[in-house]
């Protein structure tokens, strides 16, 4: 079983990846069900996923963000939101929608690194246009881009990646 700390831990936002190397059918679909299996409010599941896999798919997708390198990925999952789908919290009307997005785009994302390969939450993209790129995705608010990939043999972890604020400053037990 994995080790959930150091999978957490390790994981990191990867920016190069390895053309040439395919992620299977198989690793799709597992990292398409960790998102399905996440948890969200009162289990509405306000969210959609859609997997880019054709090179026409990806390039339209790619028009829309600066984040070129992206383009290396084979798949690139986008998780979006639907506002009206969501639990709503009844005592300041809080929506959750974006927030059970967010669970989801973090279940997918540690799979994918538990399957050894890399990804970044893309937050980077201009959703109007990709909206406007791909009508399918109407009625929802676009929360993060998720490109899969081997990764190439010179990605390494940011110089940030470990570094934190005092845990003082972070958490305050009552």
């Amino acid at each position: 079983m994995t080790d959930f700390s150091q999978l957490a831990r390790d994981r990191f936002s990867a920016r190069r990846f390895d053309p040439s190397k395919e992620v299977t059918e198989e690793q799709i679909a597992k990292i398409v069900k960790a998102g399905l299996d996440a948890p969200t409010a009162v289990n509405f599941q306000p969210f959609k996923i859609w997997v880019f896999r054709s090179a026409e798919a990806k390039e339209k997708l790619l028009s829309a963000t600066k984040m070129k390198f992206i383009g290396d990925a084979p798949v690139i999952f986008m998780i979006g939101a639907k506002a009206e789908s969501a639990w709503v919290r009844p005592f300041d009307e809080k929506n959750y929608a974006d927030i059970d997005a967010a669970i989801v785009t973090t279940h997918m994302m540690l799979e994918i690194h538990d399957l050894g390969l890399g990804s970044t939450w893309i937050g980077h993209f201009d959703a109007p246009t990709v909206q406007q790129l791909f009508p399918e995705t109407a009625g929802y608010s676009l929360v993060a881009l998720l490109p899969a990939a081997h990764l190439a043999e010179d990605c390494v972890p940011s110089e940030r990646h470990l570094v934190s604020k005092p845990e003082e400053e972070l958490v305050t037990v009552l």
